[in-house]
């Protein structure tokens, strides 16, 4: 029994050197059995939201326990009117050929947005700590710049238009007062102009954003991040973001500062 004690106590002393002598800040396994213990994280965001938008960001987090996680996110998206909708005539034009792109009626400029937030991450499910699903929650709050381009089409015009004539060329336009009798003429549209056109007129659109989702985290604790996430998520300029035209010839087509979205995240990175 002696022996025994001795034994003990010197593997409870070894025990808390080894303890003393961990590096800060080094993975490690402690007695509450959560696993391995991680510090920081690194993953990459793929979004799919209403109505048929996308965003791609990045998510810098520290864990501040086992079941909470501070984060800052970075991302790029798009933004979408409810009532765009693709369309296409399939239309040659001239000697050349020319197939048409399909547009978007009644659209003016196109919208894209940086979002950078903060936010957290907390685990409501016991079964973080046995490496299984863990279930959650995520939100965020930031700021935003919107990128707002002018939305080009290709057009019909005549080369002489007080003659008659029936020569017509293609031009490349965007939306004006003084040309919205053939911008909004389906008639006249060929289809849109190249995405490129229209990028050295980009405008800056101030604003800001929330989200909130239902996060599922297979092995919370593992290296590795794979985790899903379903969500809304709200953004707000401080004035109407001109996507769509607002004109008598396209009188259900109305802008606004706010835009309402649910979406869709995969999550994939790292921990260390």
């Amino acid at each position: 029994m002696k022996y025994f004690f001795s034994l003990l106590f010197s593997l409870s002393v070894c025990y808390a050197i080894a303890q003393q002598s961990l590096p800060a800040g080094q993975n490690y396994y402690n007695d509450t059995n959560v696993g391995i213990v991680y510090n920081k994280e690194l993953s990459f965001d793929f979004r799919l939201l209403t109505p048929r938008s996308f965003a791609f960001g990045v998510n810098i987090g520290e864990l501040k326990s086992y079941d909470r996680t501070r984060f800052y996110n970075f991302e790029f998206g798009d933004i979408r009117h409810p009532q765009e909708y693709r369309q296409s005539f399939d239309f040659q034009f001239g000697p050349s050929n020319r197939v048409s792109r399909a547009f978007i009626y009644g659209k003016q400029n196109s919208a894209f947005v940086l979002r950078a937030g903060i936010g957290e991450k907390r685990y409501f499910s016991e079964k973080a700590k046995t490496r299984g699903l863990a279930i959650g929650m995520s939100y965020q709050l930031g700021a935003n710049i919107g990128l707002v381009k002018p939305y080009y089409l290709e057009v019909l015009r005549s080369r002489d238009p007080g003659s008659g004539s029936t020569q017509f060329y293609v031009s490349e336009e965007r939306y004006s007062d003084a040309n919205e009798n053939i911008f909004l003429d389906l008639s006249r549209i060929i289809g849109a102009a190249s995405f490129s056109k229209g990028l050295n007129e980009l405008a800056i659109m101030p604003g800001f954003h929330a989200k909130a989702a239902a996060h599922f985290d297979w092995g919370a604790f593992d290296e590795l991040v794979k985790a899903f996430e379903a969500g809304i998520q709200v953004d707000v300029y401080f004035k109407d973001l001109p996507i769509m035209i607002e004109s008598p010839e396209v009188p259900h087509l109305q802008n606004s500062p706010i835009f309402l979205n649910l979406y869709l995240n995969l999550q994939l990175g790292k921990r260390w």
